[in-house]
């Protein structure tokens, strides 16, 4: 017999509300470590390298619970997931904000990274609970309610921490995150779990990938000093590629795999997936080396800068980053995804080798930030759009995942690279980079973002898998 599901409990402005303060809330908290990393390595006594982990760990574990968080999620209920979901997270950020150290902290943002996965799942229960006109209104005030929160935080972020401490900066977002979670929890409907397609979590290839990454970054992070350890460099090498091939076999054999590589053979979509990786990579490597500079107190480079001043400056590429997505949505539809991504990726070209030739004013990286925040947000925008429309609908999940999966390995190489590259031009005895070290972090994100325009030739205007 088909058994009929009871219609769901329509939701009340109060429970979109409370959405919305939580979208806020974890806004909030995802953003304070950007403009604070200078501070944080003084304060940690971290390398550059480590401060480069500190500012991708959370894109990474979030990448890596999303998918998990929508098989659950159907399986149990949106709601029930996404609070527990949201416990993760008041717990990461309560081990951010007590942590003494940069492995405890590492642990706490670990943790805060159950926030991405989080947050579409809040989208479905909107969508549940509300008819399509009301849900997409719904869906957009509690978007833009987080983007707002992440702007909130980087401007405060600097001002916490300079004038209570380190501490405070984690702990005031927390408790917002935990006040807000149990409004959701009182206010919103519990919705019935879905309709599961009967395939269960591919924990094999989770845990795989999961190594793979931590590996590949743990190697980018000893590469400055491969020389003076050798066997440690070549032991990870053959770790990491022990890794990547068991996930490989495995993803082959799965029923339900986690990221199809199979996929991967289609033109489309290994042309978005190489395009996703090498536009990240740049703009991460900006995303880390900028606020550095800012900060940096070199002989005739650098301007010292402290947190509170670099939240200011790093705020104009929060907004254009903001207006990156509609604006790459609109121009996808009318002008197709070549004609956007070629766009994009002149745009972060100019932005990173200007960089790299002039730097002595702050408007200098202003304004180059914003090209490139811009840049990627057009790219990124246009690649998930088009890959999501030229797949099969059932397929749209395996597709967007591996531009995703692409999004995150682009952003960790990017992030490791540019704290490789000042930790290795740091005269031993001294904390201060030298300025070749920033030059060619930006000429070498230039060029290889630069290389993406060889890939966006062989593309057709409108994608087709």
């Amino acid at each position: 017999m088909t058994t009929t599901l009871a219609p769901p409990v329509p939701i009340r402005k109060a429970a979109v509300g409370a959405l919305g303060i939580l979208a806020l809330s974890t806004g909030a908290l995802e953003s304070v470590v950007a403009p604070t990393i200078p501070l944080l390595e003084r304060e940690l006594d971290m390398s550059q390298s480590e401060g480069a982990l500190l500012s991708i760990i959370l894109l990474i574990t979030g990448a890596l619970i999303t998918p998990l968080a929508g098989k659950l999620g159907d399986r149990y209920g949106g709601k029930k997931i996404l609070i527990r979901l949201m416990a993760v997270v008041s717990v990461g950020g309560t081990v951010s904000a007590l942590a003494p150290n940069l492995p405890v902290l590492l642990v706490g943002q670990v943790l805060q990274g159950a926030m991405i996965g989080a947050l579409p799942l809040s989208f479905i229960v909107v969508r549940e609970h509300l008819p399509a006109g009301e849900s997409k209104v719904a869906i957009g005030v509690v978007s833009g309610l987080f983007v707002g929160g992440s702007m909130v935080g980087m401007l405060s972020a600097g001002p916490v921490a300079e004038q209570l401490s380190r501490h405070w900066m984690f702990a005031l977002p927390t408790l917002a995150v935990i006040g807000a979670t149990l409004l959701v929890n009182r206010l919103m409907p519990t919705d019935p779990p879905g309709r599961s397609d009967g395939s269960g979590i591919d924990w094999p290839g989770l845990l795989l990938l999961s190594g793979m990454l931590v590996t590949l970054m743990l190697l980018l992070a000893l590469a400055p000093e491969a020389g003076s350890q050798p066997l440690a460099f070549v032991a990870l090498v053959l770790v990491l590629a022990a890794f990547v091939a068991g996930w490989v076999r495995v993803e082959r054999r799965a029923a339900a795999p986690m990221i199809d590589l199979r996929m991967l053979a289609r033109p489309a979509i290994w042309k978005a997936c190489v395009l996703t990786f090498v536009i990240c990579l740049g703009a991460t490597m900006a995303v880390y080396l900028i606020p550095q500079l800012l900060d940096e107190r070199g002989d005739g480079y650098g301007f010292g800068a402290g947190a509170t001043e670099i939240g200011f400056f790093l705020l104009p590429g929060a907004v254009a980053a903001t207006l990156a997505g509609p604006l790459g949505g609109i121009g996808e539809r009318r002008f197709g995804s070549r004609a956007v991504v070629n766009t994009g990726v002149v745009m972060m070209t100019v932005g990173l080798l200007a960089v790299a030739a002039v730097h002595t004013e702050v408007w200098h990286l202003v304004v180059g930030k914003m090209l490139i925040a811009l840049a990627n947000g057009l790219c990124v925008t246009a690649m998930m759009t088009s890959t999501a429309t030229a797949v099969d609908q059932g397929d749209t999940g395996i597709a967007t995942s591996l531009i995703l999966v692409s999004r995150v390995v682009g952003s960790a190489v990017g992030g490791q690279l540019g704290g490789a590259l000042l930790t290795a031009g740091t005269p031993s005895g001294t904390k201060v980079a030298a300025e070749s070290a920033y030059v060619t972090g930006f000429v070498i994100a230039g060029v290889v973002v630069s290389l993406a325009l060889f890939v966006t030739r062989t593309m057709s205007k409108g994608v087709k898998a």
